[in-house]
Protein backbone atom coordinates (compact mmCIF):
# COMPACT_ATOMS: atom_id res chain seq x y z
CA UNK A 1 0.00 0.00 0.00
CA UNK A 2 1.39 3.75 -0.79
CA UNK A 3 -0.04 6.04 1.34
CA UNK A 4 0.43 9.50 0.28
CA UNK A 5 -0.12 12.58 3.00
CA UNK A 6 -0.13 16.45 1.56
CA UNK A 7 0.55 19.08 4.55
CA UNK A 8 2.25 21.97 5.31
CA UNK A 9 4.28 20.40 8.24
CA UNK A 10 5.68 17.23 6.88
CA UNK A 11 8.45 17.44 9.30
CA UNK A 12 5.55 16.48 12.01
CA UNK A 13 5.98 12.60 10.87
CA UNK A 14 9.31 12.28 10.97
CA UNK A 15 9.40 9.91 14.18
CA UNK A 16 6.11 7.97 13.53
CA UNK A 17 7.52 7.24 10.00
CA UNK A 18 10.70 6.17 11.18
CA UNK A 19 9.53 4.38 14.02
CA UNK A 20 7.87 1.35 15.38
CA UNK A 21 4.96 -0.44 12.84
CA UNK A 22 5.35 1.73 10.55
CA UNK A 23 8.56 1.22 10.14
CA UNK A 24 8.58 -2.44 10.44
CA UNK A 25 5.89 -2.18 7.25
CA UNK A 26 7.99 -0.35 5.30
CA UNK A 27 11.12 -2.42 5.80
CA UNK A 28 8.86 -5.06 4.47
CA UNK A 29 7.91 -3.33 1.51
CA UNK A 30 4.51 -3.57 2.84
CA UNK A 31 3.72 -0.01 3.40
CA UNK A 32 5.37 3.63 1.65
CA UNK A 33 4.64 6.92 3.35
CA UNK A 34 5.15 9.52 0.83
CA UNK A 35 5.29 12.91 2.29
CA UNK A 36 4.38 16.38 0.26
CA UNK A 37 4.77 19.74 1.07
CA UNK A 38 1.90 21.58 0.48
CA UNK A 39 3.70 24.87 -0.12
CA UNK A 40 5.72 23.63 -3.19
CA UNK A 41 2.71 24.22 -4.67
CA UNK A 42 2.33 27.54 -4.14
CA UNK A 43 3.08 29.87 -6.85
CA UNK A 44 3.60 33.25 -4.86
CA UNK A 45 6.99 34.38 -3.17
CA UNK A 46 5.59 33.98 0.23
CA UNK A 47 4.52 30.39 -0.29
CA UNK A 48 0.99 31.09 0.78
CA UNK A 49 -1.87 28.77 1.73
CA UNK A 50 -4.67 30.44 3.17
CA UNK A 51 -6.83 33.45 2.55
CA UNK A 52 -9.52 35.27 4.12
CA UNK A 53 -12.92 33.89 3.53
CA UNK A 54 -15.15 35.07 1.00
CA UNK A 55 -18.40 37.00 2.99
CA UNK A 56 -16.07 37.91 6.06
CA UNK A 57 -15.64 35.54 9.46
CA UNK A 58 -13.17 34.63 11.70
CA UNK A 59 -9.78 32.64 11.05
CA UNK A 60 -8.29 31.91 7.60
CA UNK A 61 -9.23 29.29 4.96
CA UNK A 62 -7.18 26.87 3.20
CA UNK A 63 -7.24 27.93 -0.61
CA UNK A 64 -8.25 25.65 -3.58
CA UNK A 65 -5.46 25.86 -5.88
CA UNK A 66 -2.09 24.96 -4.04
CA UNK A 67 -4.49 21.70 -2.71
CA UNK A 68 -5.38 20.71 -6.45
CA UNK A 69 -2.16 21.02 -7.81
CA UNK A 70 -0.37 19.41 -5.12
CA UNK A 71 -2.95 16.21 -5.34
CA UNK A 72 -3.16 16.18 -9.38
CA UNK A 73 0.67 15.70 -8.57
CA UNK A 74 0.83 13.29 -6.34
CA UNK A 75 -1.69 10.85 -8.10
CA UNK A 76 0.05 11.76 -11.83
CA UNK A 77 3.33 10.04 -9.81
CA UNK A 78 1.60 6.40 -10.38
CA UNK A 79 -1.14 7.46 -13.25
CA UNK A 80 -2.45 3.86 -12.96
CA UNK A 81 -3.60 4.41 -9.03
CA UNK A 82 -4.89 7.65 -8.86
CA UNK A 83 -5.98 6.69 -5.06
CA UNK A 84 -8.81 7.14 -2.72
CA UNK A 85 -8.62 10.71 -1.57
CA UNK A 86 -9.37 11.10 1.96
CA UNK A 87 -9.92 14.65 3.88
CA UNK A 88 -8.80 14.87 7.79
CA UNK A 89 -11.65 16.82 8.87
CA UNK A 90 -14.38 16.66 11.83
CA UNK A 91 -17.22 16.89 9.14
CA UNK A 92 -16.62 13.70 8.10
CA UNK A 93 -17.53 9.70 8.94
CA UNK A 94 -16.13 8.58 11.47
CA UNK A 95 -13.02 6.43 11.68
CA UNK A 96 -13.54 3.47 13.23
CA UNK A 97 -12.22 -0.46 12.38
CA UNK A 98 -15.02 -1.18 10.23
CA UNK A 99 -13.24 2.03 7.99
CA UNK A 100 -9.98 1.16 8.86
CA UNK A 101 -10.70 -2.44 6.97
CA UNK A 102 -12.30 -1.08 4.54
CA UNK A 103 -9.47 1.71 3.81
CA UNK A 104 -6.98 -1.59 4.12
CA UNK A 105 -8.20 -3.13 1.06
CA UNK A 106 -7.05 0.17 -1.10
CA UNK A 107 -3.82 0.15 -3.02
CA UNK A 108 -3.16 3.53 -2.26
CA UNK A 109 -4.79 6.38 -0.45
CA UNK A 110 -3.86 9.99 -0.70
CA UNK A 111 -4.82 11.84 2.75
CA UNK A 112 -4.75 15.95 2.82
CA UNK A 113 -4.29 17.38 6.05
CA UNK A 114 -5.50 20.82 6.22
CA UNK A 115 -5.00 23.35 8.72
CA UNK A 116 -6.31 26.94 10.00
CA UNK A 117 -10.35 27.51 10.01
CA UNK A 118 -11.30 25.64 7.48
CA UNK A 119 -10.41 24.68 3.92
CA UNK A 120 -11.91 25.53 0.11
CA UNK A 121 -15.42 23.61 -0.08
CA UNK A 122 -14.06 23.22 -3.90
CA UNK A 123 -11.35 21.25 -2.72
CA UNK A 124 -13.89 18.40 -2.24
CA UNK A 125 -15.78 19.31 -5.04
CA UNK A 126 -13.00 19.20 -7.40
CA UNK A 127 -10.99 15.98 -6.06
CA UNK A 128 -13.79 13.84 -5.36
CA UNK A 129 -12.34 14.07 -1.78
CA UNK A 130 -14.01 12.15 0.94
CA UNK A 131 -14.04 13.56 4.68
CA UNK A 132 -13.21 11.28 7.42
CA UNK A 133 -12.88 12.45 11.23
CA UNK A 134 -11.39 10.94 14.33
CA UNK A 135 -13.94 12.09 16.80
CA UNK A 136 -16.15 14.74 17.35
CA UNK A 137 -13.83 17.53 18.52
CA UNK A 138 -11.64 19.94 16.74
CA UNK A 139 -7.97 19.71 16.67
CA UNK A 140 -5.48 22.69 15.20
CA UNK A 141 -4.82 20.50 12.00
CA UNK A 142 -5.35 17.10 9.76
CA UNK A 143 -1.64 15.81 10.71
CA UNK A 144 -2.76 14.01 14.05
CA UNK A 145 -5.74 12.63 12.28
CA UNK A 146 -4.04 11.49 8.92
CA UNK A 147 -1.44 9.53 11.07
CA UNK A 148 -4.36 7.90 13.41
CA UNK A 149 -5.85 6.43 9.88
CA UNK A 150 -2.18 5.35 8.95
CA UNK A 151 -1.41 3.64 11.82
CA UNK A 152 -4.76 1.57 11.93
CA UNK A 153 -4.70 0.71 8.08
CA UNK A 154 -0.78 -0.39 8.03
CA UNK A 155 -1.38 -3.10 11.27
CA UNK A 156 -3.92 -4.50 9.52
CA UNK A 157 -2.16 -5.11 5.98
CA UNK A 158 -1.12 -8.71 5.60
CA UNK A 159 2.25 -9.73 7.30
CA UNK A 160 2.74 -6.51 8.88
CA UNK A 161 2.43 -7.15 12.51
CA UNK A 162 3.33 -11.14 11.34
CA UNK A 163 0.48 -12.38 14.29
CA UNK A 164 -2.51 -12.28 11.80
CA UNK A 165 -5.03 -13.50 14.72
CA UNK A 166 -4.19 -10.40 17.12
CA UNK A 167 -5.90 -8.34 14.44
CA UNK A 168 -8.72 -9.96 14.30
CA UNK A 169 -9.32 -11.56 18.24
CA UNK A 170 -8.98 -7.94 19.31
CA UNK A 171 -11.63 -4.83 20.36
CA UNK A 172 -14.22 -4.41 17.28
CA UNK A 173 -12.81 -7.40 15.51
CA UNK A 174 -14.70 -9.77 12.96
CA UNK A 175 -14.52 -12.91 14.70
CA UNK A 176 -14.67 -11.06 17.86
CA UNK A 177 -18.32 -9.96 17.36
CA UNK A 178 -17.51 -6.62 16.78
CA UNK A 179 -16.98 -6.43 20.94
CA UNK A 180 -14.65 -5.27 23.23
CA UNK A 181 -11.53 -7.57 23.66
CA UNK A 182 -11.50 -9.75 26.47
CA UNK A 183 -9.16 -8.72 29.75
CA UNK A 184 -5.48 -9.97 29.50
CA UNK A 185 -2.71 -11.29 32.47
CA UNK A 186 0.24 -12.50 32.22
CA UNK A 187 3.31 -13.43 34.84
CA UNK A 188 3.42 -13.48 37.51
CA UNK A 189 0.59 -14.82 38.39
CA UNK A 190 0.29 -12.87 41.60
CA UNK A 191 1.00 -9.29 42.53
CA UNK A 192 0.34 -7.18 45.50
CA UNK A 193 -2.63 -9.60 46.23
CA UNK A 194 -4.43 -9.85 42.77
CA UNK A 195 -4.40 -12.99 41.01
CA UNK A 196 -4.78 -13.93 37.70
CA UNK A 197 -8.43 -15.59 37.25
CA UNK A 198 -8.21 -19.14 38.09
CA UNK A 199 -9.57 -20.30 34.90
CA UNK A 200 -6.62 -19.36 32.76
CA UNK A 201 -4.26 -21.24 34.59
CA UNK A 202 -6.84 -24.13 34.78
CA UNK A 203 -5.81 -25.85 31.21
CA UNK A 204 -8.90 -26.56 30.46
CA UNK A 205 -9.74 -24.72 27.18
CA UNK A 206 -13.33 -24.76 27.07
CA UNK A 207 -13.82 -22.95 30.20
CA UNK A 208 -10.85 -20.78 29.40
CA UNK A 209 -13.10 -19.93 25.83
CA UNK A 210 -16.71 -19.39 28.05
CA UNK A 211 -14.91 -17.45 30.15
CA UNK A 212 -13.29 -14.70 27.33
CA UNK A 213 -16.76 -14.94 25.69
CA UNK A 214 -18.56 -13.80 28.98
CA UNK A 215 -15.97 -11.51 29.84
CA UNK A 216 -15.75 -9.65 26.15
CA UNK A 217 -19.28 -9.03 26.36
CA UNK A 218 -19.77 -8.00 29.96
CA UNK A 219 -16.88 -5.28 29.43
CA UNK A 220 -18.57 -4.03 25.98
CA UNK A 221 -22.24 -3.68 28.00
CA UNK A 222 -20.51 -1.73 30.47
CA UNK A 223 -17.92 0.07 28.47
CA UNK A 224 -19.50 0.34 25.40
CA UNK A 225 -23.17 -0.90 25.20
CA UNK A 226 -23.66 0.86 22.04
CA UNK A 227 -21.59 -1.55 20.44
CA UNK A 228 -24.56 -4.36 22.32
CA UNK A 229 -27.01 -2.47 20.91
CA UNK A 230 -25.89 -2.23 17.06
CA UNK A 231 -25.39 -6.14 17.15
CA UNK A 232 -27.07 -8.65 15.16
CA UNK A 233 -28.86 -11.26 17.20
CA UNK A 234 -26.48 -13.61 18.25
CA UNK A 235 -23.48 -11.68 17.18
CA UNK A 236 -20.65 -12.30 19.45
CA UNK A 237 -22.09 -14.43 21.90
CA UNK A 238 -21.81 -17.79 19.52
CA UNK A 239 -18.32 -17.17 18.34
CA UNK A 240 -15.27 -19.02 19.23
CA UNK A 241 -12.56 -17.60 21.39
CA UNK A 242 -8.91 -17.42 19.88
CA UNK A 243 -7.10 -20.74 20.20
CA UNK A 244 -4.30 -20.74 22.85
CA UNK A 245 -0.80 -20.17 22.33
Amino acid sequence: MRVDVITIFPEMFAGVVSTSIWRIAQEKGLLQVVLTDLREYTTDKHHKVDDRPFGGGPGMVLKVEPVVRAARAVQAQQPGQPGRVLLMCPQGRVFDQALARELAGEERLILIAPRYEGYDERIVEILGAERVSIGDYVLTGGELPAMVVIDAVARLQPGVLGDEESVVWESFGEENGGLLEYPQYTRPAEFEGRSVPEVLVSGDHGKVERWRREQARERTARMRPDLIENQEPGDGANRSAPPER
